[in-house]
């Protein structure tokens, strides 16, 4: 199990590129099945859950080439498999992503029960919901699922829940279907969008991106395509947090900025300040963060929303920064059950926070962050803790960074190039 040592009190400086968006890299790769002829992908995160996405599409028949660092082509012109074996389901939660691609080429999917993150529970059934309604027939069973159709056809369909895999999963789905799809309270984020765009380039009939309501004409076929994957928002938000935990001044290259209005406006009430330069967010130094109340001097919140709304995979990197701004802050995290009992290791470095209940916590800063021994439960709390280890006074050790390492690029030697104190062993 590897594991950082991080020497805190450093300011970050300097200049970082974020890495291509993991959340619209894993679909990319599921949807690349959809196809006969090759896929490139370009601006591939080399994180582990690309790595498993791109194993399982391998076991399924897919021809993988690697064309240089974080550049694949795949080739699924025959798919040999319509089976994920269930301890490679397992290693990452968007192994059900295949489900809709597998239908629509294979007729059949045999699914295990997905891993991930251990942040709660977090519900399958909007997938299985909608995919029966293109006419797939799913049995469940201990081991996972079984899926098969004697042929996709449009349907209405309303979600359930907005959840991204499953908007993602159905469209998939409904771009080989025969007739007409519309997909309502459909999820609209950034990476949904941008996978939308990419079955649009690779032929399909796509309408409403960026809308909570996508309408799908079926085409018989798709055909290959080219596609660079933007910049991942996620990544950027963790870096501004990082920055200004430590108190340093750091350019974040093509940094997306459409995608951070939101992101930006929460971090301003944290009273952090950030600025675009064209394609560029600039994150200047500052001595002092003060929290900006809600009017009549309440007490502000950060809740994590759908999109445009913050974004839930910030809302840890949120709570740490609250610890260094001068003031109280509600943080509401009503998506996932399990996703802030990770605040008891910033308890134990020295945080002034309060859990209230498994969605809320209230954060009263600034406080000194005093080095600990901490283990990372989850890509973004495990990002977090980072930020508030770099921030600390002392030494640190961070436990299974393998976790982090699922969604983070090299995380520790970009650290580096920051001036962050920190080493990998094993």
């Amino acid at each position: 199990m590897a594991r950082f040592i991080v020497e805190g009190g450093t300011p970050l400086r300097g200049v970082i590129t974020p890495s291509g968006n993991k959340n619209a890299a894993l679909p990319l790769i599921a949807a690349a099945l959809l196809t006969d002829e090759p896929v490139t992908l370009k601006n591939l995160p080399r994180i582990r859950d690309v790595r498993g996405m791109v194993e399982i599409a391998g076991e399924l028949g897919a021809r993988i080439e690697e064309l240089g660092p974080h550049e694949i082509r795949i080739t699924a012109g025959e798919l040999g498999g319509q089976s994920i074996a269930p301890a490679l389901a397992r290693e990452i939660r968007t192994s059900l992503l295949f489900a809709g691609p597998l239908l629509a080429r294979r007729g059949r999917a045999e699914l295990g029960v997905p891993g991930g993150d251990v942040i709660g529970r977090r519900r399958n059934d909007t997938h299985f919901l909608a995919l029966s309604a293109l006419g797939a027939e799913i049995d469940t069973t201990q081991a996972g699922y079984a899926l098969r159709t004697e042929g996709l056809h449009g349907a209405s369909i309303f979600l359930d829940e907005a959840s991204v895999t499953a908007t993602e999963n159905v469209l998939m789905a409904a771009v080989l279907a025969k007739g007409d799809t519309v997909i309502r309270n459909a999820a609209s984020e950034p990476h949904v969008q941008e996978l939308g765009r990419v079955l649009a380039a690779m032929g399909a009939r796509v309408g409403g991106l960026g809308t909570n309501t996508l309408h799908v004409t079926g085409v018989d076929r798709l055909h290959g395509v080219e596609h660079r994957i933007a910049s991942d928002h996620m990544e950027v938000g963790s870096f501004i947090g990082a920055a200004a935990m430590t108190h340093g001044q750091i350019t974040i290259r093509d940094a997306v900025p459409q995608y951070l209005h939101m992101t930006r406006l929460v971090f301003r009430r944290l009273g952090v300040e950030t600025e675009v330069r064209g394609g560029d967010l600039i994150v200047p130094q500052r001595e002092r963060y003060v929290v900006e109340p809600d009017m009549g001097n309440r007490i502000p919140t950060v809740r994590s929303q759908p999109w445009p709304g913050f974004p839930a995979d910030l809302t840890s990197i949120a709570t740490a920064l609250a610890t260094q701004a001068e003031g109280t802050v509600l943080i509401h995290e009503w998506m996932f059950d399990g996703r802030l009992y990770w605040v008891d290791s910033l308890v134990g470095m020295g945080a002034r926070v309060v859990l209230a209940d498994p969605h809320r916590a209230v954060v009263v800063g600034p406080t000194q962050l005093y080095g600990s021994e901490v283990r990372s439960p989850d890509i973004r709390a495990g990002m977090a803790l980072l930020a508030a280890t770099l921030c600390a006074k002392g030494q640190s050790i961070i436990n299974n960074v393998e976790q982090i390492d699922r969604g983070y690029e090299d995380l520790d030697v970009r650290l580096r190039a920051l001036g962050a104190n920190i080493e990998r062993t094993a």
